[in-house]
């Protein structure tokens, strides 16, 4: 049997910043919550900076996850927008490090592959599917939460699923084919 742990999922943002936090119980995934930090009213960077740091060690204080995983930086055409969002992804994974957690990243495409079947999928997209998978009627108030979920779910996949394939389905219906228990 599947050992039960609690994973927190992030999506690093420099002014918003998204987490999820599911339970897989009995090799079955459970939804726990989501939301976001909101940094916008911090003017300065590297205040910013540490309060990531601050909030998400109060997120593993409180869940106490085994594992953090976390949404890599995509390639961005503006250098500054791509050096803060490292420094906030690098904040979190500081956190989960200072509490030996596991760390684990992956591509936002490969996030939305996991849920959807299909790599470039819209965020509406991910959150519906989200919802339908973890059974919740919870909609999120920013999309940066159900991306947060998101990286969690894509983990549990990841790491949990060994009859679900690593690479893309050729097709819609090839997904629903190989995966019947993720549809509803």
């Amino acid at each position: 049997m599947a050992k039960n742990r609690v994973i927190l999922g992030i999506d690093p943002g420099s002014q918003i910043m998204g987490y999820g936090v599911i339970e897989v119980f009995s090799g079955k995934p459970r939804y726990i919550t989501m939301g976001v930090i909101d940094l916008r009213k911090e003017k300065d960077h590297f205040k910013r900076i540490r309060q990531i740091f601050i909030e998400v060690t109060e997120l593993i204080e409180q869940y106490r996850p085994d594992e953090l995983a976390v949404e890599a930086p995509f390639y961005g055409k503006n250098i500054q927008s791509m050096l803060k969002l490292g420094r906030a992804q690098g904040s979190a994974i500081a956190a989960a490090l200072n509490r030996n957690m596991e760390i684990y990243e992956y591509a936002p495409r490969k996030v939305k592959l996991a849920i959807t079947g299909k790599g470039a999928a819209s965020k509406e997209q991910v959150a519906t599917l989200l919802m339908n998978i973890l059974n919740t009627g919870i909609k999120p108030e920013f999309f940066d939460a159900s991306d947060g979920l998101a990286v969690a779910l894509c983990h549990y996949y990841q790491t949990s699923a060994p009859g679900i394939s690593k690479s893309a389905p050729k097709s819609w219906e090839s997904f629903v084919k190989t995966n019947p228990g993720r549809i509803k």
